[in-house]
């Protein structure tokens, strides 16, 4: 039983292109995918059979007491035509969990739904995006996604899914002083200027692409860009390169961009995350020390005071190995809470970890660190099935 859908979701823009590469027979990954409520999964849909977890991301309401987490799943055990999204929900701040739908294309067939991201709007409507395609190519993926409107409870009624545009999305929307919502979409490998700004000037309601940056084809893997508005009124785009992180500017709201270079901060071929908090200072979340590269362990976040210039010294957040893709929201108490993955294919951990900027800065910094570790949750692994 697929759930009902109510909610009116007009994306009049609606467009996606073609490139003449496409030769796939099977189009159907450009068909909505079934979304299924808890009630309703399939055998496949189980916790206990997944084989697959990780690549979340996370939203809370504005007090952080209604938290969402997306990640997808699978029952073999890699990023194959089995992958299917999960949407998981928590009414205490991340305290306990419980899984509400999963979005799966065709249960086990040709198509997968994979690498999505949710995001609270400025407006407070919660938005679920995902890629859908067959196989690894970034050009034949399109971009998804669902909205709801919360009641007083965190409770959600889901709009019909929509195709946005082209390309994969792996890190949050940015919303501009122009006011436009901004998408980090790629049409990743294959193809010129994959990293794309697509935009939307009327709320979502329709989308249109503004822009792109073009990464060299020798340091191409998955984009994965990150847009920041500097106070200057330049937008800075980190991008995921194979030598780790890369950066454009553009300084006409995302028109034309920068050749790529690579940044100062040492890193793996992994995602990251960037965002401007309330303070107006920038929060970056990486692997290891600013100018050391490290393998998907040493997770630490980094503040700046000068709009990227220079950087604070590093707060641990988990020093384990196989941890990776950090995402998260700051409530507007000040809290910074972040999900990430650790050990996709074994223990299958989605995590939760909370912390202060005055984390970072404290003087006490053994303290912070023991607060830090001891917030951990847990929302989703293989012992929570087993």
């Amino acid at each position: 039983m697929k759930p009902k859908i109510t909610a009116a979701f007009f994306l009049s823009g609606l467009f996606y292109v073609i490139f003449p590469s496409l030769a796939q027979e099977n189009r159907a990954y450009l068909q909505a995918p079934e979304v299924y409520l808890k009630g309703s999964y399939a055998p496949r849909h189980q916790p206990d059979q997944r084989r697959f977890s990780g690549i979340p991301s996370l939203a809370l309401t504005g007090d952080g007491q209604q938290m969402w987490s997306v990640w997808y799943a699978g029952p073999s055990p890699g990023e194959d035509e089995n992958n299917y999204v999960v949407l998981a929900h928590s009414k205490d701040a991340g305290n306990s969990w419980e899984e509400l739908l999963v979005i799966d294309p065709d249960g086990p067939g040709a198509v997968r739904a994979f690498d999505p991201e949710i995001w609270m709007d400025p407006t407070g409507r919660l938005w679920v995006f995902w890629a859908q395609t067959i196989g690894m190519d970034g050009t034949e993926a399109g971009v998804w996604a669902m909205t709801a409107d919360l009641d007083s409870e965190g409770g959600a009624t889901w709009s019909t899914p929509q195709r946005l545009t082209d390309g994969i999305m792996m890190c949050k929307p940015t919303v501009l002083r122009t006011g436009e919502w901004a998408l980090p979409a790629s049409t990743w490998r294959l193809t010129d200027n994959s990293a794309r700004m697509v935009v939307s000037a009327d709320r979502g309601k329709t989308w249109q692409l503004k822009g792109a940056i073009h990464v060299p084809p020798a340091n191409r893997v998955y984009d994965e860009h990150q847009f920041v508005e500097k106070k200057d009124g330049r937008i800075w785009a980190l991008l995921r390169t194979n030598y780790g992180i890369g950066e454009s500017y553009s300084t006409d709201q995302g028109a034309r961009w920068s050749p790529v270079q690579p940044s100062l901060f040492a890193h793996p071929s992994a995602r990251f995350f960037i965002r401007r908090l309330h303070s107006g200072n920038l929060l970056l979340v990486k692997h290891g020390p600013l100018t050391q590269r490290t393998g998907r362990s040493h997770l630490m976040a980094f503040v700046s005071r000068d709009d990227g210039l220079t950087w604070s010294r590093g707060l641990l957040l988990d020093q384990r190995p196989g941890v990776s893709y950090p995402d998260g929201q700051q409530a507007e108490d000040g809290t910074i809470h972040l999900v990430y993955d650790r050990d996709r294919t074994g223990e299958r951990e989605i995590v939760q970890v909370s912390f202060r900027e005055a984390d970072i800065w404290d003087s006490a910094h053994d303290e912070a660190l023991y607060r830090v570790f001891t917030s951990r949750k847990i929302i989703s692994s293989k012992s929570k099935t087993e």
